[in-house]
Parts: structure tokens; sequence; C-alpha cells
């Protein structure tokens, strides 16, 4: 059994199920080599928080707090968002490329659980590229806002998974939503998306006194891949809105359109949080907590730096910014395992949320 504190982590708790060599705690992040390879392990981490760096796998089983073991359910809910009728996003960007599909309408999902007790100002989680993976946070939620460890029990948090503006990559709308370097993001969020929900007819109906928190430590963002990126931006430009971040496979590379006029502030995009720029290093510390991740095999981890587009060397450069600057965080990398990968989610999740949670206290 591999040691790691019994309080905030509960990925060992799982061996018996997963398998001893599942999880093994590093102590530091050696230097990256091109190929993304260097990890030093060590079979402990004695950091009481749970913050720190971790490897998982090459085995997977999934969490038995992911999966439906008939608890209360909550209410679900669903509506769309004309672009048109956005102030932020409405689709028509000058920067995108005419030949990518932009959606007319963007999905919001909405879950409420069980535990959440009208009139009460719910902390949240904003999901991107909504509804992805929001059934593993479904079943986190209905059996964990109930747990009998106070240590394993997570806040009665409102889920609200956001489906991206359309397609992929440079001169997307996804693109433009989740791999610029600016508040605008947290800004459509806060301003158009959070007063949708708390005002939607079906929501309101069946919470009469529904309110979504103010208190910037309720409000938490998630993502993978871009839209990990996504979380991370919302939480570095608008920490007055956003504090607790969850990133997986997050792309810390060079994805921002080259026609952005961010591109004159950080001319490579999310890479100039962790190297260029060295955003996280040469910033003043901010009121956030964040979890990352990268995959062994995740997305162009051959590449040489001079790509800009390295995700395993990106993430791990990132892990070691906030490690050296001080941040709650934690770092995950996966064996044998893609890019967002469900596996390690099914693995990983339940832990993750538990210690993005542990110290909420609500206002």
């Amino acid at each position: 059994m591999i040691s790691i504190p019994r309080c905030t982590d509960r990925f060992v708790s799982h061996a018996h199920a997963i398998g001893a060599a599942t999880l093994v705690a590093m102590l530091s992040v050696a230097a990256t080599p091109a190929n993304g390879q260097g990890l030093n392990n060590s079979s402990k981490n004695d950091d009481k928080t749970g913050n720190g760096d971790f490897v998982v796998g090459p085995e997977y089983t999934i969490d038995p707090d992911l999966t439906d073991r008939g608890n209360p359910k909550g209410k679900s809910f669903e509506f769309k968002m004309r672009l048109a009728d956005s102030k932020i996003f409405r689709g028509d960007d000058l920067t995108l490329d005419p030949k990518k599909k932009v959606r007319t309408h963007r999905r919001i999902f909405v879950y409420v659980p069980a535990s959440y007790r009208d009139g009460t100002p719910a902390p949240f989680v904003v999901m991107h590229d909504g509804p992805n993976r929001m059934d593993l946070v479904r079943n986190a939620l209905d059996n964990l806002t109930i747990a009998d460890d106070p240590a394993r029990r997570l806040p009665a948090f409102v889920v609200i998974a956001v489906e991206n503006g359309g397609d992929d990559s440079y001169g997307s709308q996804r693109g433009l939503e989740y791999d610029t370097m600016s508040d605008r993001l947290a800004r459509f969020i806060d301003e158009e998306v959070l007063p949708a929900v708390v005002n939607h007819a079906d929501i309101k109906k069946t919470f009469p006194q529904f309110a979504l928190t103010q208190d910037p430590w309720g409000r938490a963002a998630m993502g993978c891949s871009s839209g990990g990126a996504a979380a991370l931006t919302m939480g570095w430009f608008r920490p007055d809105l956003f504090r607790r971040l969850i990133t997986y496979s997050g792309t810390f590379v060079d994805q921002q359109d080259h026609d952005a006029p961010e591109e004159a502030d950080y001319p490579l995009g999310a890479w100039e949080y962790h190297s260029g720029m060295k955003l996280i290093e040469n910033s003043e510390k901010k009121p956030l907590r964040i979890f990352t991740h990268v995959a062994e095999n995740d997305l162009r981890n051959q590449d040489s730096e001079e790509t800009y587009h390295n995700w395993v060397m990106a993430n791990r450069r990132t892990a070691a910014a906030l490690k050296a600057k001080g941040y709650d965080y934690r770092f995950v990398f996966s064996r044998a395992s893609k890019h967002c990968e469900r596996k390690v989610f099914e693995a990983t999740l339940a832990d993750t949320l538990v210690w993005m949670w542990q110290d909420y206290e609500p206002k």
C-alpha cells in the first residue's frame, strides 16, 4: 500500500481494487527533455494538504463514487442560448475562419443535486464542452454530498455544463472562446450564462428561490484540452469571479488564433503561462486552487520545444511553476493513457473534486 494522507486523497483507499501499482506520488518533477519523459518518481508524498504531483496507471478502475449507487437523484435541466443574442460571443468575430462552422445555439445543461436546499446561494462548477463527463460529476454529487466521511464529503454544488460555440483549433468559435488569453470567457459565463441559469423558468418553477453564490471561492471551472486551458484562463484573468480550477490534458500550448488582438500581449498564447513570458512564475500569486493533469501519450508528446505544442511538456512545466510559486495545486500524470481519455476521469475525478472543494466553507 502506498502511503498518502487518508484525509486528502482517496486514490490509495481504492488500491485494493485498482492495484498497488496504480498510484505513485512524485516528490518532484525532473527537468523536461523534448520527449516529455524524465518524471522523478517516489513512493510517498507527505504533504498533508493533498497538494503535489502524482502518477496514476497503467491500470485503471472506475471509482465507485462515480457510479450510480442508488442514492437520491437531483434535478436536470437543459436549455439553449442563441449566439446572435450574446454581447460577447456572437459567432461573428473577425478572427473566425469562414470555413469553420459556428453553432447558431449553444446548449446549457444544469444539474441541481438532491442535497441542495432552495434559497441557499449554491456553489457551482462550470464545465466546458458540456455535457462531456457530466454523468460522472452527477454521480459524484449523488454519492458524496451525503458521504459518511466528512473528509470525503462534497458541498452541494450545482453543475452548469456549457456547450462550446463550434468546431476546433485556429479560426474556430471554440478556439476563440477557450484558447484566447483574456477575461472574455469569464465575463461571458458571469454576465450571460449565470443569469440565464438563475432566471430560467423551469429552474425557477422547481426552485422558486434558486440562487448561485457570488463568493469566488464557491465558483469553479473545469474542462479538458482547450476547455482545460479555458478553466485556468477564467481564473487567471478573473480571480475575483472564479478560483477553483480543474484542467485535464490542458492546452497550455500556442493555440491562440494568430489574428487575435491578444497576440500583441501574449504572442505564444497559453504557452506563456509556463514558458516564454512565464506568467505563473513572474506574476504576483493569485488566490487560486488549481488541478492539472496530462497523459503519458498526450498530444504531440514527441514535439520539440520550438513547436510550442508539446502537451506533456506544457503541463509538466505548468505544474512545476505552480509548485514553485506556492499555489495550492495538484498535478496528475496518467500512464498508458491518451488525450482526455475517459478511463483517467473514471479513476481520478471523484478524488479531484474532493481535493478541489476540501477547504470550502459557504459564506
